[in-house]
């Protein structure tokens, strides 16, 4: 990665109208509704970003939105990219930087995830508080990061408190179950053993997914607030433990989607 490249994606989508989003938002899996309620939209595909890369997981869209929300200047990524897409870190963290150089100035992530506190159940969102990156790398790991950054990031605080306490607000106002807790980020694409989902719950973790944690990571390092929302679409108890169900996971993450909308948009609304 290149600051070549990055000013040639920057200069592609500045070209199309993208001009000054405030907000940017990344949208998981099954969770790509969001994006068809921005009004006066302009659409960038990924396929034609000069160096983005492509979706290839069929439940994401491939597509940048940009337009208003909630009277806000807002770039929403309808699809997002996995390690186990056989992506390098630096490739699925590169919309982040797209987005930073764009000007937004906050983000907002949601991801599906597994419930590993049995505390929490399916068709509920959990708000994360802190996370653990099992994914066995970085995206700072690279010859000439500090060309884009600090080198050495603090992650103390990974998820901006400020935000946070806005979501929680909202959810207590619209009466909508939002649990917070540690989230383990896995490279996937397999599901867990019961053996790896005693081992999460061990470490302390409230849900397991597949991405989110590496795009912290960077937003950390470029100094942009950011708060991530997992829909919780599966119930993972080792002792109860069926056969994985896709479809079922991704049927409960659009039946929760309009919950994660209400968050998202009223937080946008108060900023």
């Amino acid at each position: 990665m290149t600051q070549k490249q990055l000013s040639a994606s920057l200069d592609f989508l500045k070209g199309k109208g993208f001009m000054n989003p405030e907000i940017g938002i990344v949208l998981g899996s099954g969770l790509g509704r969001m994006a068809d309620e921005i009004e006066d939209a302009k659409i960038a595909h990924y396929h034609n970003i000069p160096f983005f890369p492509l979706a290839t997981v069929e439940f994401h869209s491939g597509k940048l939105v940009y337009g208003t929300l909630e009277g806000k200047k807002v770039v929403v990524m309808q699809g997002r990219f996995h390690l186990y897409e056989g992506y390098a870190f630096t490739e699925v963290t590169y919309p982040i930087r797209v987005m930073h150089g764009l000007g937004v100035q906050k983000l907002l992530i949601s991801n599906a995830a597994g419930a590993v506190n049995l505390g929490f159940k399916k068709g509920e969102m959990m708000l994360l508080e802190d996370h653990i990156n099992l994914q066995g790398g970085s995206p700072l790991a690279f010859k000439n990061v500090t060309e884009f950054g600090e080198r050495f990031v603090d992650m103390s605080a990974p998820y901006d408190a400020g935000l946070r306490e806005g979501l929680l607000r909202i959810s207590s106002e619209k009466g909508i179950t939002l649990r917070s807790g540690v989230y383990a980020a896995v490279t996937g694409p397999q599901l867990e053993t019961r053996a790896e989902y005693r081992m999460l719950k061990t470490l302390g973790a409230d849900a397991v997914g597949m991405s989110t944690v590496p795009e912290v990571i960077v937003a950390n390092q470029l100094n942009l607030p950011v708060a991530a929302l997992s829909v919780l679409t599966d119930e993972c108890d080792p002792d109860h433990l069926a056969p994985v169900n896709v479809a079922e996971i991704i049927k409960i993450a659009n039946e929760t989607e309009p919950h994660m909308v209400t968050l998202f948009r009223g937080l946008i609304a108060s900023l």
